[in-house]
């Protein structure tokens, strides 16, 4: 059974004697990673950025992979940056509702018609875009609107509105950062994503109850990813992003991918996972 192959690498791993330094430490979730990967088929990137010390781990970190409607974080800031600049307002409204209506459903339900309203109010994908030049960003790309994307012809591999894990966590660090938004806006974003509804078996399956997960998700046939913020016991932040490709185990492997991230960057003890998987059985 896969899944509980993937709980007997990560409790080989979690079992392993404390580290001296973390920078080893992380570097073993790298090579805990890299065998989930290889032991599940499909095609697998992961980033995690710790945001305060900037130490950050990968699997195939500069790989492009499609952001489907992880993308709609950066809908997201981009409206609300222009909020701050005073250019637009919240209450503007469009097909009779508000932008933050729509920026609600589209962070929380992942509602594809509230983007591309937003996206249209912003002048087109090419504004999202040029939001991300703006902050510096490379590797991630915002090319058409939903409706354009979910009509053409399916891609996996099209470079056109894909991310590499490494950008994807770069843009949760502008995110977070004092740069791209106002604490006021920064804060809304955040909370509509610890508002999450979707893929409720994503990154958010086995860690514990009291964590504190912001997060968005995306699916196209044949892929899934999530993205997002982990807070850990003392206000730890990381920033991690989960994408996969093909294969059958998707889900299992982000899950359990995520739970390592969680320990390995300081998170709860070996001994209340262990309690944990032994449960499962």
């Amino acid at each position: 059974m896969r899944f509980v192959g993937l709980f007997a690498w990560l409790l080989a791993f979690l079992a392993q004697p404390a580290w001296a330094e973390a920078p080893q430490k992380l570097q073993m979730l790298e090579q805990r990673l890299a065998a989930m990967a290889a032991e599940n088929p499909g095609d697998y990137g992961i980033a995690a950025l710790d945001l305060a010390t900037g130490q950050t781990i990968s699997l195939n970190g500069q790989e492009a992979f499609p952001m489907a409607s992880t993308m709609k974080i950066a809908v997201a800031a981009t409206y609300l940056a222009q909020v701050d600049l005073g250019q637009r307002s919240l209450e503007d409204r469009i097909a009779g509702t508000t932008a933050l209506s729509l920026m609600d459903a589209m962070i929380t339900r992942s509602d594809n018609r509230a983007t591309d309203l937003l996206i249209s109010m912003l002048g087109g994908p090419a504004t999202v875009d040029s939001w991300l030049r703006t902050h510096g960003l490379t590797d991630i790309r915002v090319d058409r609107t939903i409706a354009q994307l979910l009509s053409a012809r399916r891609d996996l591999w099209d470079v056109r509105d894909s991310s590499t894990p490494t950008a994807m966590v770069g843009l949760l660090r502008v995110i977070d950062g004092d740069t791209a938004l106002k604490p006021a806006s920064r804060a809304m974003l955040l909370d509509m994503m610890s508002r999450c509804r979707t893929g409720s078996n994503r990154i958010r399956g086995l860690l514990p109850s009291t964590a504190r997960v912001e997060n968005k998700t995306g699916t196209l046939s044949g892929y899934t990813g999530d993205v997002g913020y982990l807070t850990l016991p003392g206000g730890r932040r990381i920033a991690v992003a989960f994408f996969a490709r093909g294969g059958s185990n998707r889900p299992p492997g982000r899950v359990t991918a995520a739970r390592a991230i969680y320990d390995a960057f300081g998170g709860e003890t070996y001994a209340g996972l262990r309690s944990m998987v032994a449960s499962t059985h």
